[in-house]
């Protein structure tokens, strides 16, 4: 097998069997041996053993040749006492206490087996809404969203995999402005992407610019109504902010429910790629199109009578999927063995365009993917004619469009593309239908040593066209691309782009071009540069409407508190930005990791204060208080720390922040006129200004005392005391790791389909 270093690291962490004690007891021979064999025996009452052998052996090879790779769990699970093979799932949840937990529980099942879940939040009465059973009022469906987040967090899958989930909700229920928003604090609901499930009826009123009704869905009653395009420009301005939510167009997924007789389509995988009704399942797996190559005199062409062959064995291999896995719930093995869903989707596109020499943004690329995914979605559908004469149709086909169509089909859907992960990292490939990250990146190894990673068609061309060298590709690495390297050929430059070289409008149009050939629906992240405008997201979503995509998420570099990208200059919320009305607007810059700093003991007219000011190389950052048991008004002095520490991360001027809070008297400390500060808000500026003056005056230093020893006692002569107690200290922020690096390896991390993956060493993160 050709599988790189990195391919083995991550299948020896997260995919071959290990023993008790943790040991690797597999090779990845062992691995596809055993998914082969197991996935085979689904034939085993319609062939002979020879036969059944020689499928084993196909199975085994178009796995081991790298030209098609199942999901994780297939590749993770067969063979294996938990069996269950498939990545995605939808489950309802109804408007009752009993549903709602019915829900989490099955969830939680999912998520120990190693899939990821979707769900639609739309059927849950809307906040404040009244609660017949217990006389009370409903929480809404945000609330419930945080205890499925909860009970995500507390399953590990399968030891291997974190649970991910997908959570929608209408754009006409009541609670839409604040699932829209629920993100924007980055520490809240983690291990969810959030979607908001779009009409056709609501993008007519943005268009027209006029109100829509909301419908409480208990009652199925107009409940209010709100301007569709201030709730479409908020939906853009949070997106810009941190990337979610993303839209989803509910009457495109239910125009291609293949089975509307079953049901609503109402969500989607955790990816967005897959619509499913309520307890489906799907199998995915992707082919390698780097490899469906060949030379001819004309030089690299797409081999299509080897890419018919591949999709053939992959229809076969997915459709196999279904009748061995282990499903987690009964309702799903209904559905799923009912429907019969397969989702055959790609991985290695940029490769397969930079090996043709076709720039990513052009018209012949998006040629070229209609044409691929075309021809793929045929043939996956002809496989599936050819499995239905032999096994039959699938079991709900009575309940299909395809009755009347009298078309015979073994799967109701046949194509789906994929975010392929870790997948991608097994194959060595670019990632499902994305652009490359980068051409070249830093690596860090042991004593601190840097290795350049290069991607290996950029230093194949690099080395024949010589022009390759070290030092040039260490300066591709901090630029992350080759679009102003004047020493690189203009040809090259125009061919090897990076997702930041890309115009947003052309992430869009290919992410179109496959979805016009796909049954279900695309997963791509319209990665978007750091100084991209608000105008820019409105053109994504509205493209991506009017050029037929099922949905799409966008990813602005540096927009999430720690970022999640780290090619060149790290470009966070530390820097000067325009609101969506164009008017100058300050960002603080993130709490940093580690800092210094002073707390103090005051008494205050209602007991005591504890208060903290911190500091780091850029100045004070912080501010912290407690109240003593002896009570206090602990919100409003929290609030006050907050807002101080937001204005001073902000650059605010210190001295501005003292003066305004220097000087505010409280009730309570007027009535006891002893006391050495007038209030809460007195006593946090007195502090900042005895810090502001130490720091001025002495340094990092403190009576012999480094400003990072941990709570060294200030002596009574210090510049800082007075009557109240201090100490001094070292804070470091807690589980905390920047987002732009993997918090396993420390290494870089790219964004894709509402998830983060580590292209070493195959972590991956959803939420």
């Amino acid at each position: 097998m050709k599988l790189t270093e990195n391919a083995v690291r991550v299948l020896e962490k997260r995919y071959l069997a290990k023993d008790e004690n943790g040991n690797v007891i597999e090779t990845p021979e062992l691995m596809f041996r055993r998914v082969a064999k197991t996935v085979a025996m689904a034939d085993k009452d319609y062939v002979d053993e020879k036969e059944l052998l020689a499928i084993e052996e196909r199975f085994y090879n178009l796995m081991t040749q790298l030209y098609f790779l199942p999901n994780s769990p297939t590749l993770m699970n067969a063979g294996r006492p938990l069996g269950q093979l498939s990545a995605c799932f939808v489950l309802p949840i109804e408007d009752s206490m009993e549903g709602i937990f019915d829900s989490v529980k099955n969830a939680a099942l999912i998520h120990k087996s190693g899939g990821g879940t979707g769900f639609s939040f739309s059927r849950l009465r809307s906040k404040g809404s009244s609660v017949n059973s217990t006389g009370g009022v409903a929480s809404g469906p945000v609330s419930f969203m945080k205890v499925f987040n909860s009970a995500t967090e507390a399953v590990k899958q399968g030891g291997t995999r974190r649970g991910a989930n997908m959570g929608i909700l209408r754009v006409d229920h009541p609670d839409i402005l604040e699932f829209i928003t629920c993100k924007q604090n980055n520490e809240d609901i983690t291990n969810f992407n959030i979607s908001v499930g779009i009409t056709e009826a609501f993008m007519k009123a943005v268009e027209e610019g006029r109100d829509y009704d909301l419908i409480e869905p208990k009652a199925k009653k107009k409940s209010g109504k709100l301007n569709a395009r201030e709730v479409f420009n908020m939906m853009v301005e949070m997106a810009w902010k941190n990337g979610e939510p993303g839209i989803i167009f509910l009457d495109r997924l239910n125009r291609d429910n293949i089975t509307p007789e079953l049901g609503e389509i109402e969500s989607t995988n955790p990816c967005g790629e897959q619509p499913l009704l309520p307890y489906e399942a799907c199998n995915l797996g992707s082919i390698n199109l780097s490899l469906m190559l060949k030379e001819t005199d004309k030089g690299l062409e797409v081999d299509f009578d080897k890419l018919k062959e591949v999709v053939h064995e992959s229809v076969h291999f997915l459709d196999n999927v279904i009748d061995v896995n282990k499903y987690p719930l009964p309702e799903i093995d209904q559905m799923t063995r009912g429907t019969r869903k397969i989702g055959l989707g790609v991985m290695g596109w940029a490769d397969m365009l930079l090996k043709l020499g076709i720039p990513y943004n052009s018209d012949e690329a998006i040629t070229l993917a209609e044409e691929v995914m075309g021809f793929i979605r045929k043939e996956a559908r002809q496989k599936s004619m050819e499995l239905a004469k032999i096994k039959g149709v699938f079991p709900y086909y009575d309940k299909s469009i395809y009755k009347d169509k009298k078309i015979k089909i073994r799967n109701a859907t046949t194509t789906t593309i994929a975010p392929t992960g870790t997948l991608s990292i097994i194959a060595g490939v670019s990632s499902g239908i994305e652009p490359l990250f980068a051409i070249s990146f830093i690596k860090n190894v042991m004593d601190n040593d840097e290795l350049v990673e290069t991607n290996p068609i950029f230093k194949e061309i690099a080395k024949q066209r010589e022009f390759y060298s070290d030092e040039l590709m260490k300066t591709i690495a901090k630029k992350g691309g080759v679009n102003d390297i004047e020493e690189i050929p203009e040809d090259i430059r125009k061919i090897f782009v990076t997702a930041h070289d890309i115009s947003p409008e052309w992430h869009v149009k290919m992410q179109a071009a496959f979805q016009k050939h796909t049954d279900n629906a695309v997963s791509k992240t319209v990665n978007l540069r750091h100084d991209a405008t608000l105008e820019d997201v409105r053109e994504v979503f509205l493209t991506a409407y009017k050029l037929g995509c099922k949905g799409v998420t966008i990813y602005r570099d540096g927009s999430r508190d720690s970022q999640v990208l780290n090619i060149g200059k790290v470009k966070g919320k530390d820097e000067n930005e325009h609101d969506s009305k164009g008017r100058f607007k300050i960002s603080p810059r993130p709490r940093p990791d580690i800092t210094n700093g002073f707390t103090e003991k005051v008494r205050i007219g209602c007991g005591n204060l504890y208060i903290t000011v911190n500091y780091d190389d850029e100045g004070i950052c912080e501010v912290f208080t407690n109240t003593g048991r002896a009570g206090g008004c602990p919100s409003q002095s929290e609030a006050t720390a907050r807002l101080v520490s937001i204005a001073l991360r902000s650059g605010i001027d210190a001295e501005s922040i003292i003066e305004q809070l220097k000087g505010i008297r409280c009730p309570s400390t007027i009535r006891q006129r002893d006391m050495k500060v007038l209030s809460c808000p007195d006593a946090i500026g007195r502090l900042i200004e005895k810090v502001m003056n130490h720091q001025n005056g002495n340094g990092n230093e403190i009576n012999g005392n480094k400003g990072n020893s941990i709570t060294a006692s200030a002596q009574k002569n210090s510049p800082l005391s007075g009557s109240s107690e201090i100490s001094v200290g070292k804070t470091e922020k807690r589980n905390h790791h920047d987002e732009h690096l993997c918090p396993e390896c420390g290494e870089p991390v790219e964004h894709e389909g509402g998830c983060v993956t580590c292209r070493s060493c195959g972590y991956s993160k959803c939420g």
